[in-house]
Order: structure tokens, then C-alpha cells, then sequence
């Protein structure tokens, strides 16, 4: 990539993705994501994202040594002890992705139970203190559902026949090889949850006027769908968003289904209706843009949850 394009830390985290490929797959994904961020969005510049990008174009030069790529670090899984200055300390446990996002899930829902409840604490607190007492067998003082720590697991279906060996993704990861994800589904004690668009599945998606709010199945489709408050610079989890009518419930008529239905974080669910801001968000595309009161307009585009495969007509995706 060109020199000065890159802060140190993406940089930093492009190298962690690209560093156990040969050299001559590193200069191809150097190459590929350097023509993609030509074009790309300011938020494809922001070092989670490249390190996304990066990932996708790892699998796509060398899909056949993504497997033994996450099973060489699943390995080397450990904990760590560094002592810090002024009495602190930083305690870090490195665990295949699907763990890690369960036990953050779950830490994060119990922060979130005592902030409710009256908890003084800061959310960074309560999360250190919980795991704190987790470790040490005291009792947190928040129990919270088993749902706190599932983790979306994103497959094709002739993925998880063993038909395909692509397109497998863990929701807030990216890309997994699908060899890893079918351990993942065929594991007993993994909390996940497969994720089906199929209306053949019975869930009612559209309760038209009937209802103001949307009900469990709206509100767990949008969030999986959606992932992220819409907002294109707000990267807060959908799970921890409002979920707001983008045509109004009693001013425009809108109904309560998942087509009009988005997340947004609480401040900008407040934002949306201040004066001079101006919101759109088409979910079918996944575009949604904000037009500020000084004319500015901002534009993102959600990913899709499986990277859709081309026809043959078609450029390959990043």
C-alpha cells in the first residue's frame, strides 16, 4: 500500500491478518487492498475495518491455508499477566473468536443488568470488576439469560452440508473457514446461533398497523441484519440500539415490520428528528445517509452478512 495512507495501528493490524502468508500472497492482498480503499468510504480507513478487508482478501488469495491458519492460533490460546505502573495491572486471555465474543456478551449483558438496576460504576468498571468476580468465584450480583452470550454464527446452507467450503462468517469476526465453522455448529457446548432468512421458517416479520412495537422476532431479525446503529460513523452494536420506525409510527403511517425498521443508538434516534437533520436509510440495499443542518452529507452502506457469490459476469467481491 502507498506510505502515509495507513495510521500505525491499522497498519498494525493489517500486519497481524497478512503476516502468516508467504510473501507473494501478502503482496497480492497489499495490491487488492490498495485498489479497494481507492475508491472505499472514510469508514473503510478505520483499523477495524481494514483489518476486515484484509481478512477477506486473505481468504480470497489463499482460501486453501485459511483453515490451518485458525487452527495454528486456536493453539496457541493462553493468558497473560503484564504489570503496570500505579498498582494496575493487564490480565489478557487470548481464545478462539467465538469464545471470546460469548464471554464479552455475557460480561457486557451483566454490566448492563446493574447499570439498570442503579449501579453506579462506569460500564468499563462493572465489566472489569465482573470478570474480576467471575475468576475469583464471587457472585457478580446480575444474572442474565442464556441469550446474553449466544454468538450468530452466519453459514450457507450447502456450507454446513459440507457441499461448499466458503462463505462462512462469526458475526462481529468475518470471514471463518468453513471447516472451522462446522466444528463450531457440532460442537456441544458452543453457544451460537444459526441465522435463517427464509420466510419458510413461520415467523411473522410485518405486524402492519396492529402494533407500535415490534415484537421479538422483528426485533432480534433487524439486529441481526443490521448488526450496527445505521448511523455510517457509529459502530455501537445493534443489540444496545433503539429500535426506531424509519417512517414514523403516527406521523407517516409506518408500519412495524423489519422493511421499516432500524437500529440507532439512543443518541442518534434523537437526532433523527432534530431540526435540519435529515435521515435515510433504505434496509433492502442497506444504504442510509444523514444530511446535517450545514448541508453535509454522509453516506454508508451495510455489508452483507455472507459475501454474495458472483456470477460469472461479475467482479469478485471484497
Amino acid at each position: 500500500m502507498r506510505e502515509g495512507q495507513v495510521e500505525l495501528y491499522g497498519a498494525r493490524r493489517i500486519l497481524a491478518v497478512t503476516s502468516p502468508l508467504s510473501d507473494e500472497h501478502a503482496r497480492q492482498v497489499d495490491a487488492l487492498l490498495s485498489d479497494k480503499l481507492a475508491s472505499a468510504p472514510v469508514t473503510s480507513w478505520q483499523p477495524r475495518n481494514l483489518a476486515q478487508h484484509a481478512a477477506r482478501l486473505v481468504e480470497k488469495v489463499d482460501p486453501g491455508g485459511q483453515a490451518e491458519r485458525v487452527r495454528m492460533a486456536r493453539a496457541g490460546r493462553r493468558v497473560e499477566l503484564d504489570h503496570g505502573p500505579n498498582a494496575h495491572s493487564r490480565l489478557t486471555a487470548e481464545l478462539p473468536s467465538e469464545v471470546a465474543s460469548a464471554c464479552y456478551a455475557r460480561v457486557d449483558a451483566m454490566a448492563r443488568r446493574l447499570r439498570r438496576d442503579g449501579e453506579l460504576r462506569t460500564l468499563d468498571q462493572l465489566r472489569a470488576d465482573i470478570t474480576a468476580d467471575l475468576l475469583l468465584g464471587n457472585d457478580p450480583g446480575a444474572k442474565v439469560p442464556e441469550a446474553a452470550a449466544t454468538v450468530y454464527l452466519h453459514m450457507p446452507v450447502d456450507a454446513a452440508l459440507s457441499i461448499s467450503d466458503t462463505g462462512c462468517e462469526l458475526d462481529g469476526y468475518g470471514p471463518l473457514p468453513a471447516a472451522v465453522a462446522r466444528e463450531i455448529m457440532t460442537n456441544r457446548d458452543s453457544t451460537w446461533r444459526k441465522v435463517i432468512c427464509d420466510p419458510a421458517t413461520g415467523q411473522p416479520l410485518d405486524l402492519g398497523r396492529s402494533r407500535r412495537r415490534p415484537n421479538a422476532a422483528i426485533r432480534e431479525l433487524v439486529r441481526v441484519r443490521d448488526r450496527e446503529c445505521v448511523v455510517p460513523w457509529c459502530r455501537r452494536p445493534a443489540r444496545h440500539c433503539d429500535l426506531d420506525h424509519q417512517r414514523e409510527w403516527a406521523v407517516d403511517n409506518g408500519t412495524t415490520a423489519a422493511t421499516n425498521t432500524a437500529p440507532r443508538c439512543r443518541r442518534h434516534h434523537r437526532m433523527k428528528n432534530a431540526p435540519g437533520w435529515i435521515t435515510r436509510y433504505d434496509p433492502h440495499h442497506g444504504t442510509s445517509s444523514i444530511t446535517t443542518p450545514h448541508g453535509s452529507t454522509y453516506t454508508g452502506r451495510r455489508r452483507p452478512i455472507l459475501t454474495p457469490k458472483p456470477s460469472e459476469t461479475d467482479e469478485p467481491p471484497f
